[in-house]
């Protein structure tokens, strides 16, 4: 039977691990580290491959902003909407051992056929309703656009109100194409483009198996009451960016020195060694994880079957974002609601009837102080989809912004890609996750440990703050409208902190206020709740969307300005929250009934 953290016989058999002079890994059970080892390679895939696909999206297959950050936003959110199946199919059939070395092999699967990519897309413009070809000539840092008329090449100059100036040789005015009348685009493969959507829909399957289930059998390795269960997940969460800060120094080094392919195939390569640790554990986490008592072996050939037939729904879903249409002006809400691709309709839906129908049920099949606990962390759950709507704009809207908007030069040494960026956040969770970890001992071995509510009320806060600290430096902007690299990375500095306020302390959350019979079912919903957080980062990804050509921008002062709007009013909105947070956290405190 797979045993969850709050069941009494859990506990004895972990007190039993724990007690074992040999059984301890810098104080911690010693199957910590090999869980730590599998998903730090996991990680290191996928945020290898993260860190590539906004940059994939709208320089290889020439996508738009917006229809890049919608894809981007629709991978995410599925990639955090499947732990809601993949933790339920763990508790009743599989359980967690089984589904993550499911989950890996799809996976890694999903990983090598990104490394099929085709020829680059083609860049063309419509004028007026007559198609030309563009060229995009690259000087080190300057990009510039030109649009082919014969045996003329005319420059592209983009401007706020929307309008175009083409630009002869000399820098003079040729032709003023108004708002509307110019639309850029990319002439792709459809064959290609839909191999890559086939390999985010494995990805999406993969870790749906993946995700919850390597979290659970962490939490299961702690008795009831352990202190160190936080420390634990910290500890782990730590592992997650010790995979992510090399991969995302390595494979957008790969993509762009040798090409997309060895990017992805860098992030498979990761993806198969976690495959491997726990495949071949050598008996180290015998007992944990292990299928529920009752569960029917011969139905795991059919759930394996059914899991891989979900690619091509994943696939649908993808291409039905793609092709979604705008609502019209002037239908309100409803207009816009309707006018939402199915996935936006399902996440939605899914999400506001699962939350009160688990709380409906535990207030029937609970106690009243297991109601109160799954309530406070409900009300935890809605306040993480604020977090991560905003902490994930790395991934997408902060990610073109440093591309387009950032000096990338380090001292003048070198210069990074602006998907090697995102390596700044993994690179503070490492150094700072052991010290949040000591830091939180100490302040709980004295009794000033901040609550639960409160660490997440200081994450909003600290979001929020990323975000403005990024827009007071957009004011020192040089006279080619980028930004320090050293502004970019202050903002990640405090969106690291905040976040470990909030992930690690999550994780352990959940497995410490659940029912004991859904606890793979609410680390579900936990990543569910992402999962909305992603798609909805998406939508403000569109927002700062600003208009390209051939992948590039055609005004540098019109996308600065658009980012910094943008930033200013999710960075005000997420410090509000974080105050209201605040303000609710004592009694949502009293509803966990001592849980730290």
């Amino acid at each position: 039977m797979a045993i969850s953290p709050a069941d009494p016989n859990r506990a004895a058999q972990a007190a039993e691990h724990i007690n074992d002079a040999d059984a301890s890994w810098f104080g911690h059970p010693r199957q910590l580290a090999r869980l730590f080892t599998t998903e730090m390679w996991e990680r290191f895939g996928f945020y290898g491959m993260r860190a590539l696909l906004v940059l994939y999206l709208t320089d290889h297959f020439l996508f738009s902003d917006t229809s890049a950050s919608g894809t981007y936003g629709a991978y995410m959110s599925l990639v955090y909407l499947t732990p809601f199946i993949g933790g339920f199919i763990a508790d009743r059939y599989l359980g967690s051992k089984r589904s993550v070395k499911f989950g890996a092999i799809i996976m890694a699967i999903g990983y090598f056929t990104l490394c099929f990519g085709g020829e680059a897309a083609k860049p063309y413009a419509l004028v007026d309703g007559q198609r030309y070809e563009v060229q995009v000539a690259k000087q080190g840092d300057v990009r510039q656009q030109y649009l082919i008329e014969g045996d003329r090449r005319l420059a592209i100059r983009g401007h706020e109100d929307g309008s175009v100036d083409l630009l002869n040789d000399a820098g003079a005015v040729e032709r003023k194409v108004e708002k509307g009348a110019f639309v850029a685009g990319g002439e792709r493969s459809p064959f290609f483009t839909m191999l890559m959507l086939i390999a985010l829909s494995a990805i999406v399957v993969g870790n749906g198996f993946f995700k919850p289930n390597i979290s659970t059998i962490v939490g299961e390795l702690y008795a009831v009451g352990d202190r160190r269960r936080d420390a634990g997940f910290t500890i782990f969460y730590m592992g997650i960016n010790l995979g992510s800060l090399f991969s995302q120094i390595l494979c957008p080094w790969l993509a762009t020195s040798v090409g997309w392919w060895a990017g992805f195939l860098l992030a498979a390569i990761g993806m198969l060694c976690s495959w491997a640790l726990i495949q071949f554990d050598g008996g180290k986490l015998g007992g944990y994880g292990e299928r529920p008592e009752g569960a029917n072996p011969r139905k795991d050939l059919l759930i394996y079957a059914l899991s891989i037939a979900a690619v091509p729904v994943m696939w649908f879903l993808f291409v039905n974002v793609m092709d979604a249409a705008q609502a019209q002006a002037g239908t309100g809400i409803i207009g816009y609601l309707m006018a939402l691709p199915l996935l936006g309709k399902l996440l939605f839906v899914t999400f506001l009837v699962a939350v009160p129908a688990i709380l409906i049920w535990s207030w029937r099949a609970g106690s009243k102080a297991e109601f109160q606990m799954m309530l406070a962390a409900m009300v935890m759950i809605v306040f993480n989809v604020v977090f991560w709507t905003l902490f994930e704009q790395a991934g997408s809207s902060l990610t073109l912004f440093a591309d387009r908007n950032t000096d990338l030069s380090v001292f003048g040494l070198f210069t990074l890609s602006a998907g090697q960026t995102q390596f700044f956040n993994a690179f503070f969770i490492v150094t700072l996750a052991p010290l949040f970890s000591i830091g939180w001992n100490a302040l709980g071995r004295r009794g000033l440990e901040p609550s639960i509510p409160v660490k997440f009320a200081i994450a909003l806060v600290g979001v929020g703050l990323g975000f403005l600290v990024l827009v007071w430096g957009s004011a020192f902007a040089g006279a080619d409208f980028k930004v320090s690299i050293w502004w970019l990375a202050l903002l990640y500095l405090i969106h690291s902190m905040a976040e470990l306020c909030i992930s690690p302390v999550g994780l352990s959350m959940i497995t410490k206020l659940s029912i004991v019979r859904i606890v793979g079912l609410m680390m579900g919903v936990w990543f569910m709740s992402i999962s909305v957080a992603q798609y909805v980062g998406g939508m403000i990804a569109q927002v700062a969307s600003v208009e390209t050509v051939g992948g590039q921008v055609t005004n540098l002062a019109v996308s600065l300005q658009t980012y910094v709007d943008v930033f200013r009013a999710i960075g005000l909105a997420s410090i509000g929250l974080g105050v209201l947070l605040f303000v609710l956290a004592f009694p949502i405190k009293r509803w966990m009934h001592g849980v730290q």
